[in-house]
């Protein structure tokens, strides 16, 4: 049965925020949805590059101030040239590291050519990271040996490398780098895992390894409480870690707070294991402040009860952390594509679908004849492949020949 009319539903989804939601959330996490478990992990946490930057800026600060002159080093710019590195780039990027007086250009060109760069390469790895000449060649060899730690080879390490460069000239944290690797391998991290957080997530590297501990051992003492087995434990801990290191940056309180506020709310604790683990622990980045603001929307939307907001909320957690104006977006664009708040209600997980997608999704459907105002959304719902492969289902019907058995068949002898 088809809805009413586009006008009159948006005009009703105003009405309802209007009267029940304060849109104006004070803490915005839209970093959150890159990086959630389902959207394109373009996801970066505000806090953990607030850090990183703050941290660069520090770099930067301790090399421009040792610098005697505001003139560029000519034997650097000589030395740079002689590589075939691209000059301009690092002066409109990074001109302060052209100013210091002290260089190592040449010894670590050899460094990385001995480790199996080409000489496109280092220039690459150079432009990209001209910082790098102003470490000692004792730092680097002594990050080299670090990285080798979990590297299969030095293939696989200039690689990395050549990949990820910032990273490893990354060298003032190098004491509790060294310290939490080997905290990592003790907990039973692969040596793959380990060397891509070192590439994706080095800032959890630059913790002291004993607040890493820590809040590993508040997870485990979480999971216990939450009714988790001992023996499934250490493979719980390690696969979340996995897919979110960035659970390290948060503190004890943190977690111990966003878990309460779930007991809070009627999640029963193999409920509230259930959430941690769909999340992959993207729920310890959240407030109570802003799950709150989502869950008061949600239920105004969809004109639900707690238990029936609760069971939503298991069916698609996206709407525990996505926050107020994102779920006001793709709401707004399901509901101009045709599809009504009874749709989303049933099938809520294509909330976790851009607004893009579900519009490039619903015109290749429509091509096909598919109504997706009186259909269900399952065929629109899902990953590129759950999507490809209902997209398939429904064009191989389309196409398939109607069989009449009373037809007579033309047979020749």
């Amino acid at each position: 049965m088809v809805g009413p009319s586009a006008p009159r539903r948006r005009a009703r989804l105003n009405s309802m925020m209007l009267r029940g939601v304060t849109l104006g959330a004070k803490t915005r996490f839209t970093t959150l949805l890159a990086r959630s478990p389902y959207c394109n992990p373009g996801f970066i946490f505000s806090s953990v590059w607030t850090e990183v930057a703050n941290r660069s800026f520090l770099i930067h600060s301790t090399y421009t101030t040792d610098t005697k002159s505001r003139e560029e080093n000519k034997k650097t710019i000589e030395s740079l040239y002689s590589l075939s590195v691209d000059i301009k780039k690092i002066r409109r990027l990074k001109e302060w590291v052209l100013l210091r007086d002290v260089a190592y250009v040449k010894e670590v060109a050899d460094i990385l050519q001995e480790m199996g760069a080409d000489e496109m390469a280092v220039a690459s790895i150079l432009e990209r990271c001209p910082e790098a000449i102003l470490h000692t060649p004792a730092e680097i060899n002594s990050q080299r040996t670090l990285w080798q730690l979990v590297c299969q080879n030095e293939k696989q390490l200039i690689k990395l490398i050549e990949q990820f460069p910032e990273s490893f000239f990354t060298t003032e944290y190098h004491e509790n780098q060294k310290a939490n690797i080997l905290f990592f391998q003790e907990l039973g991290l692969k040596n793959n895992i380990i060397t891509r957080f070192l590439t994706s997530a080095p800032t959890i590297f630059y913790n002291p390894v004993e607040k890493n501990k820590n809040v590993i051992e508040e997870l485990q003492r979480n999971y216990l409480s939450l009714g988790g087995s001992d023996a499934n434990m250490k493979i719980w801990i390690l696969k979340l870690l996995s897919q979110n290191p960035f659970i390290l940056l948060n503190s004890s309180t943190a977690i111990q707070e966003n878990l309460e506020f779930l007991r809070t709310n009627d999640f029963s604790d193999h409920e509230v294991l259930q959430l941690l683990s769909k999340l992959k622990g993207f729920i310890f980045q959240l407030t109570p402040t802003t799950m709150q603001e989502s869950m008061l929307f949600s239920k105004k939307v969809f004109k639900c009860n707690d238990q029936e907001l609760k069971q939503l909320v298991l069916k698609c957690p996206a709407l525990l952390y996505y926050t107020v104006p994102v779920l006001e977006e793709r709401l707004e664009g399901l509901l101009k594509e045709g599809i009504s708040i009874a749709q989303i209600r049933e099938t809520p997980m294509v909330l976790e679908l851009t607004t893009q997608i579900v519009q490039y999704r619903v015109k290749k459907l429509s091509a096909l004849g598919y109504d997706i105002k009186s259909g269900t959304l399952e065929s629109l719902n899902g990953t590129k492949k759950d999507f490809e492969v209902n997209y398939g289902k429904i064009q191989s019907k389309k196409e398939r020949p109607i069989f009449n058995p009373v037809a007579p068949l033309n047979i020749e002898d």
